[in-house]
């Protein structure tokens, strides 16, 4: 019974044996297909890779230097550009300043101007009412003339037919009775009074006139002198408006012209840069491009590496059972 048994667990095991050594075979045979297809498509994969690399080149074996210097070059015109950029913004920043400045100056400018014209306005009427007051006071001068001579006219009329009365007078004297007094002399007396009373008169006009007229002289030199002082104040406040308009229109230009330059400046080196990032993004692309290549062969070669390591436990398995089915 113990002969059987022993027979019949050799002969299970035997069975078992073979049913494990067939699933071994059968597991080795999948995983040497297995194999010879991974390393079928191992050499297809490095062939593709091996024609890619033979079109683009290797990218280990790339020289760089001259698209370091390239970099260079455009990193330092970058750098330059901001700077001039940076230049360009602070004199238009300048500029607009100047620009207020001049704007102000032109304002107080404008407010002197508008005072200094209110003043020749008023100055103006000062003189047109001096020239009236003048005209009024030759006319006035005229008038006194005029009753001067007929005061004289009227004297001389009235020495004449005093003259006339005194000589009729003597004469009846004469006639009718004897002189009681020198007539002559009385005559001599009232001419000479007269002609007193007629100097003083004409004295006190005179000087009356020369105050009156050396007054309006002094009025008219006074306002002549403001006037003539006014009128190159305002010329001069003319100029500097022209010349401060001159240099407003200059510097309006010149920011203008700067502007332009700005932005000229600014459309060519944004095209320069998206030239440069279009390449750069191409370059990227392609980086991109190789190191999923890469990744997806270390993927693969871990793969291939992962199924080895189980081909040679597996293996390791089989010469274990061989060798165990040897020894028995």
């Amino acid at each position: 019974m113990a002969g059987g048994c022993y027979g019949r667990d050799y002969n299970y095991l035997q069975k078992t044996e073979k049913a494990t050594m067939q699933n071994l075979n059968d597991r080795l045979a999948s995983y040497l297909d297995k194999v010879h297809s991974l390393e079928a498509a191992n050499a297809t994969l490095e062939r593709q890779i091996r024609e890619y690399y033979e079109k683009k080149g290797l990218i280990c074996q790339r020289d760089y230097s001259c698209y370091l210097n390239t970099i260079d070059c455009l990193l330092e015109k970058i750098k330059d550009a901001t700077i001039n950029n940076g230049k360009i913004l602070l004199r238009i920043d300048n500029s607009k300043l100047a620009a207020e400045d001049f704007r102000i100056k032109y304002e107080n400018e404008l407010s002197i101007q508008q005072c200094v014209k209110a003043d020749i306005d008023n100055l103006r009427r000062i003189l047109d009412k001096t020239c009236l007051a003048k005209a009024d006071l030759e006319m006035q001068i005229c008038a006194l003339q005029e009753e001067l001579v007929y005061l004289k006219k009227n004297h001389q009329e009235d020495v004449a037919a005093i003259m006339c009365q005194l000589t009729n007078a003597k004469v009846c004297v004469e006639v009718d009775a004897a002189p009681q007094q020198d007539l002559k002399k009385v005559l001599d007396d009232i001419r000479c009074h007269y002609e007193t009373i007629i100097n003083k008169h004409c004295r006190e006009q005179e000087c009356w006139f020369k105050e009156k007229t050396a007054d309006l002289c002094k009025d008219a030199a006074t306002s002549t002198e403001c006037l003539e002082t006014s009128m190159s104040h305002i010329s001069e406040l003319r100029r500097n408006l022209q010349n401060l308009e001159i240099e407003l229109q200059s510097q309006i230009s010149m920011k203008g012209a700067l502007e332009c330059s700005l932005a000229e400046t600014e459309a060519r080196y944004s095209a320069k840069l998206a030239c440069y990032q279009k390449y750069i993004n191409a370059l990227e692309a392609e980086l991109c491009q190789v190191r999923s290549g890469i990744e997806q062969q270390g993927r693969e070669f871990a793969a291939l590496l992962d199924i080895k390591s189980r081909l040679e436990q597996e293996i390791a398995t089989y010469r274990c059972l061989l060798e165990n089915q040897g020894n028995r």
